[in-house]
């Protein structure tokens, strides 16, 4: 079987596709992944890669197309206004990337075409060639209503082609079903993949009071730098725990001079970052949530934009996690996160709920079925 995955050039787009792929070669089969630029990540994966869009990345095909900056942080805005500014850019995004992805898809006569629900081109390319399809969802939000809400913006694009709308697809979910996403979907158990890196041999081992990491995922840093976490940094200083930067390369400026308690980390995976670690304080991003998630963690949540407000919502309403703005972190917030019981509670019966889903190796026959349909 022939499986082709594609989605936007984004870790967190491309990142939870990763384990379902490692899945299917593992039995067997053939998979490739069409994204459009940068490839760097999306290479490092060992898969082979072909490149479809016309060489430019996310952010210049947005400000090209539209005239105004691209904008990640956003508070003011609803969920569903975010929802649908998120469909207006990626239909943006996807419109170069049809001729290619229905190329790819014909001449290399895939089987089976898995997608990321903000990737508008896929189910435009399932319906046109009738090749089944999978919509592989990368945390709470429905990826069924995402693709409903980019084909709304992409209809002259059905339209050239000849095609009256999406693919029927199915969708896989890789969250316990107390988290949300899709209805009568394929549940996975959520497997981190963080990319390779090297992790220092002393965060392999437990430290001698609570260790708290502190990210900001792969985009908010590189469009806002380390604003959210200024609050935290002071609060820090007075709380009985260490805290690890783990924000790659970022201008640390804006903090200031660090208390003893908070030491910056090179990039190192956050899977096993976690795995020595007490809690998580982060921007609410899926990937993230759901890493800490598998690790049994209990999480703090300073959302920002994108799906980090539905993010919060879901996963407070667990038990398992708090959420602040970012100016509202202080000391006792910090202190509640690493001594409360509930939250540890909660989080490790997210972490069970998570574990009892079947892994990618024992969904592959379900996917199998889907191919052959």
């Amino acid at each position: 079987m022939r499986v082709l995955f594609t989605g936007p050039a984004a870790a967190g787009h491309l990142f939870p596709m990763i384990p379902t792929a490692q899945a299917l070669r593992a039995a067997g089969h053939e998979v490739l992944f069409a994204s459009s630029r940068p490839l760097d990540r999306l290479r490092e994966t060992g898969f082979p890669v072909v490149e479809i869009g016309d060489g430019r990345d996310i952010r210049e095909v947005f400000e090209q197309a539209t005239g105004e900056q691209a904008r990640y942080v956003s508070p003011e805005l609803t969920s569903e206004q975010i929802l649908d500014r998120a469909a207006l850019a990626f239909a943006l995004v996807s419109r170069p990337t049809v001729e290619d992805l229905l190329g790819v898809a014909e001449a290399w006569g895939a089987d089976l075409l898995v997608y990321d629900s903000f990737q508008a081109s896929a189910p435009l390319v399932a319906a046109k060639l009738k090749i089944p399809s999978a919509i592989q969802n990368f945390g709470v939000t429905s990826g069924h209503d995402m693709v409903r809400r980019i084909a709304g913006r992409f209809t002259e694009a059905y339209e050239t082609h000849g095609v009256a709308g999406p693919a029927e697809a199915t969708a896989l979910d890789i969250i316990p079903a107390s988290l949300g996403g899709d209805r009568d979907s394929l549940r996975m158990r959520y497997l981190p993949y963080n990319g390779g890196g090297t992790v220092p041999a002393a965060l392999l081992r437990r430290g001698d009071r609570p260790r708290v990491v502190v990210t900001l995922g792969t985009v908010l840093t590189e469009m806002d730098g380390v604003n959210a976490i200024v609050r935290l940094t002071e609060a820090a200083a007075s709380v009985d725990a260490d805290f690890l930067l783990a924000v790659g390369d970022a201008d640390l400026s804006p903090l200031g001079t660090l208390p003893d308690n908070v030491r910056p980390l090179p990039w190192v995976p956050l899977a096993e970052l976690l795995t020595a670690s007490d809690a998580l304080v982060h921007h609410g991003g899926s990937g993230t949530m759901l890493t800490a998630l598998q690790a049994g963690l209990p999480q703090l949540l300073l959302p920002q934009g994108a799906d980090h407000f539905i993010n919060a919502d879901a996963l407070t309403a667990t038990g398992a996690a708090l959420r602040s703005t970012a100016d509202g972190v202080d000391a006792a917030l910090l202190t509640r996160l690493v001594t409360d019981p509930a939250l540890a509670e909660a989080a490790a019966a997210l972490r069970a709920e998570n574990s009892a889903l079947p892994t990618p190796a024992e969904t592959v026959p379900a996917l199998e079925a889907l191919a052959a349909r």
